[in-house]
């Protein structure tokens, strides 16, 4: 029986070789994320430690990402994405190789992984700039889609993936493993050939930068979708990582409930990727604005004392919505966005993203503490639908059409 490959697969090589790449290094991505803290304790590290590594990871992220928007901008982006690869699978090696031999400190970690988190912070805007140059642009949404679906896929993969790696090869051999897929990421790419970008010089590197906050600043439907998008990774999210396990150990019979809550939220985001590469909404950031609320709605869920079933069956649902409202949200940008300046507005929409989570995880747990559990979840859910429902509000959110051309016309 034939498999019945999407068609932006079989159309479009270029994104074929991308995807291909890109979709063996996001489950490796997912392996690390779990095999990481296990390398920690391994050696000997504290949950302290666990935290300084992740923590080295991220903050080179996101004092990078702007650059990284730069250079994407400036440079072909997949020989940006190259050396990134080339780079961060040189990163996992020497873990890897620290970990077998016995040889590796918890600050050989952290100096590792801000090596990786900087190399990453050049990737991410340069992929999200490349896609547009792979694919003609009735299949772009198509094929966020389909990166959506590996992503979520990998959700439920690859936690179970990783533990059978730690389990059978230690944390040294699942970062190994991970180093593979940078391997042959790097290999798609170096074979890859998408279509020449047209860079947006405006001189030097602060004139390009500014360049690239005015294209947020100027577009209404943009920074009001950054506003909500920071919201929602400031105030909902954290009701999730960080209470959502609280309260499943007093209310919901522990880790094995909550194990299936996130499994129903992985499963719902795969039926909403398969959702988005059926439909293509004409007005797709007033169906991203109301997915949004959808999604926003997941500390009054997890808060509002049903049962495990309950629950589950509505996380589900949100997932199908965030997935929605992402594909959706990155399409537009791709879409409406000068080519030439899509990295630095990508770099911006990470700063605001990634920066907030942290913000909001630290957060969570001290005000549950000290005004309970369900108030603050009740709170959350007050904060972050109304920052949703507030998109409705803004012209270029329900006006914005699929298509440039339509854009241009109006």
């Amino acid at each position: 029986m034939r498999i019945p490959w999407p068609g932006v697969l079989r159309e479009e090589k270029q994104f074929a070789l991308l995807f291909a790449g890109q979709a063996l290094s996001s489950l490796g991505d997912r392996v690390t994320f779990v095999a990481l803290p296990f390398a920690v304790l391994a050696i000997g590290g504290t949950a302290a430690d666990v935290g300084w590594v992740i923590a080295a990871a991220t903050v080179p992220f996101l004092l990078f990402t702007l650059v990284g928007g730069v250079w994407a901008d400036r440079l072909p982006r997949h020989r940006v994405m190259l050396v990134s690869d080339v780079v961060r699978c040189g990163t996992q090696v020497a873990a890897a190789v620290l970990l077998t031999t016995g040889d590796a400190r918890v600050w050989h970690l952290v100096a590792l992984m801000a090596v990786f988190g900087t190399a990453d912070a050049f990737f991410s805007p340069a992929l999200s700039g490349l896609v547009p140059l792979t694919v003609r642009p009735e299949r772009l949404q198509e094929a966020n889609a389909l990166r959506g679906f590996v992503m979520s896929a990998g959700l439920v993969v690859g936690p179970a993936l990783a533990g059978g790696l730690v389990v059978v090869f230690g944390p040294g051999g699942a970062l190994a493993a991970d180093a593979a897929t940078f391997a042959v990421s790097a290999a798609f790419l170096a074979r890859l050939r998408p279509r020449a970008g047209t860079p947006e010089r405006a001189g030097d590197f602060l004139a390009e930068l500014r360049a690239g906050f005015r294209a947020v600043r100027t577009r209404s439907w943009v920074w009001s979708m950054l506003s909500a998008a920071a919201v929602y990774h400031l105030v909902v999210l954290p009701s999730v990582f960080v209470l959502g396990p609280v309260l499943a150990e007093r209310e919901l019979g522990g880790a094995s409930g909550w194990a299936v809550v996130v499994a129903a939220f992985g499963v719902g985001s795969i039926v909403g990727d398969v959702v988005a590469l059926r439909w293509k909404p004409g007005r797709p950031l007033l169906v991203a604005a109301a997915a949004l609320t959808v999604a926003s709605c997941q500390a009054l869920i997890i808060g509002g004392g049903g049962s495990l079933a309950v629950i589950a069956v509505l996380e589900a649902v949100t997932g199908v919505a965030v997935s929605l409202c992402f594909t959706l949200w990155e399409t537009a940008l791709q879409t409406h966005i000068p080519e030439g300046s899509l990295s630095r507005v990508t770099s911006f929409d990470l700063l605001v993203t990634v920066g907030s989570m942290p913000v909001g995880m630290a957060l969570a747990g001290p005000a549950a503490d000290a005004f309970g559990l369900h108030p603050t979840l009740m709170v959350m859910t007050l904060v972050g639908v109304p920052a949703a429902v507030a998109l409705f509000a803004v012209r270029g959110v329900r006006r914005l059409p699929s298509t440039a051309e339509q854009h241009v016309r109006m």
